[in-house]
């Protein structure tokens, strides 16, 4: 009886916490239903609070008791409205859903049926469908404030960055104005390349549990690409955009075609040892592979295309892999950027870059990475690489790499360059980060938490133009000496001005030129 009267106390300890997991509403699926609005399958009632956020524009959907346990679905990467959307837990208990805006909107929000519905459009445009709204009060903007049998949990929706108190202080590095300074900005889109590696015939490594590298790649390089474009002054390009065979040299001409300032190729490693694992980034060798791990891999992707390269087209590619300096530097930046972002994503296989004569990477013009994002042969890695998670991840990480090359290297007629230079970039650069499953978002500034530390964001110097003197911005075949000659200023003052700790200059890179020496 003693005994039995201590499992009923033990019991009674217990309920309440096995309640408390109960009371958590699994939520369905989000849907993009059309150019402006947002669905959220709600099981049940649960309590949310939505608002809309500036720089970068982005809609916050918080939910109380809540989780996903399903991978949380992306909108087309042309859609009008909508960028990249992200989720992540509070406190271990309260979800919070981010999507990125491509323009300042409002938000009408109302249960429809089981469905949250978020209605939104652009400034001084109304929302359809029309619902009921208070007129505006003061510096607040609300937007609605629904009450039905089963809305009692609708809250009301306020605008901009006073929308939420509790972001208000966080906002603070993100000022509108910075966004005027996209606006106002001129100069071209920096064009990202990517290339989801195999695909169609060709399905690449297979994990022991059927799963094909050209579908799991597909995947990241398609949350990439969502990324990329919601960042101002980026523009992505995919080199495949479905599960169709690309032969390797199809896959540069497309690269030269698009005229893009990076290739980033995304593949799965295999290895007979399923013990291997972990990420790895590689650049093209001119001088044989690093390793003999890195030479056999090389080997192995460049043998897809069943018979080589086109002689004559070899012959130029290495004639320009050995004359195209700057290519290979800004390679390996953008390659050690990545590398050092990927490492905080899990374990990586190798911690340098690696170096091998991959053939999609021979568009020497062009800077270009490759990205083995785990070993598909790894049966935990195999696993990881099926969930939406990972994959956000490790486009997240690879995405915040490139970030943080163009934010040092944009090429001189870009608009991220012009933002680099106004030092206004900084704000406008976070758009699109990828959150931490574990990690709370509970303020705006945690979402705009960039990957890279902010020292290595705000490495490049910055150039204004003022009575400090002037600036030179680098052309191809350009020296430092020639630079300090040219000025007739010495190169120790040209590299102090500079914040320079050697010589070395890449094309696009802004000098400030002191005025005296």
């Amino acid at each position: 009886m003693q005994q039995m009267f201590r499992i009923f106390w033990i019991w009674g300890l217990l309920l309440p916490t096995f309640s408390a997991f109960a009371a958590q509403t699994e939520l369905g699926a989000v849907t993009y239903s059309s150019a402006n609005q947002l669905l959220v399958n709600l099981p049940s009632t649960v309590k949310h609070h939505a608002f809309v956020l500036k720089s970068p524009n982005r809609l916050v959907v918080d939910f109380v008791d809540a989780k996903m346990t399903q991978g949380l679905n992306q909108p087309a990467a042309d859609h009008p409205l909508f960028g990249f959307a992200r989720s992540a837990m509070r406190n271990n208990k309260d979800l919070r859903i981010v999507v990125e805006l491509k323009s300042d909107a409002d938000a009408k929000v109302a249960m429809v049926g089981k469905n949250l519905q978020i209605d939104l459009a652009a400034k001084d445009q109304p929302a359809q469908p029309q619902l009921a709204a208070k007129p505006a009060e003061r510096a607040f903007t609300p937007v609605v404030a629904v009450k039905t049998e089963k809305t009692a949990a609708t809250s009301v929706i306020a605008v901009a960055e006073k929308a939420d108190k509790s972001s208000k202080k966080s906002e603070t590095t993100a000022k509108p104005v910075a966004v005027k300074s996209v606006a106002k900005a001129k100069g071209r889109n920096i064009i990202v390349a990517i290339d989801a590696g195999h695909g169609g015939k060709d399905v690449g490594a297979q994990g022991a549990n059927g799963t094909q590298e050209k579908d799991v790649v597909f995947a990241i390089a398609k949350s990439l690409q969502g990324m990329v474009n919601s960042q101002p002054g980026m523009k992505a390009v995919m080199i495949r955009d479905g599960d169709y065979f690309v032969k390797l040299n199809e896959r540069r001409r497309i690269a030269r075609a698009a005229k893009a300032d990076l290739f980033v190729s995304i593949h799965a490693d295999a290895f007979s040892d399923s013990q291997a694992h972990g990420a790895s980034v590689y650049t093209l060798a001119s001088n044989g592979a690093s390793s003999a791990g890195a030479g056999w891999l090389a080997a192995s992707e460049n043998a897809v295309d069943g018979g080589g390269e086109d002689r004559d087209d070899t012959l130029t590619s290495v004639l320009m892999d050995l004359s195209n300096k700057a290519a290979k530097e800004a390679s390996q930046n953008v390659g050690n950027k990545v590398l050092r972002s990927v490492k905080s994503v899990g374990h990586l296989h190798r911690s340098a870059v690696q170096k091998a004569g991959f053939v999609v990477l021979k568009s020497a013009e062009i800077p270009s990475i490759l990205v083995e994002t785990a070993f598909i042969s790894n049966p935990e890695e195999e696993r990881r690489l099926n969930t939406k998670a990972y994959q956000n991840k490790m486009a997240s990480a690879v995405f915040s790499g490139i970030v943080g090359h163009f934010k040092q290297y944009a090429p001189a007629d870009t608009m991220m360059a012009q933002l680099n230079r106004s030092g206004k970039s900084k704000a406008v650069q976070l758009a699109a980060l990828a959150v931490d499953d574990n990690e709370p978002v509970a303020k705006a500034k945690t979402e705009q938490k960039p990957l890279l530390a902010a020292r290595e964001l705000d490495a490049a110097p910055t150039v204004v133009a003022s009575n400090a003197g002037t600036h030179h911005v680098i052309n191809r075949g350009e020296t430092l000496s020639g630079i300090a000659q040219q000025y007739g200023i010495s190169m120790r003052a040209l590299r102090m001005a500079n914040a320079m700790n050697d010589g070395n200059v890449r094309i696009g890179q802004v000098l400030q030129i002191p005025r005296d020496s």
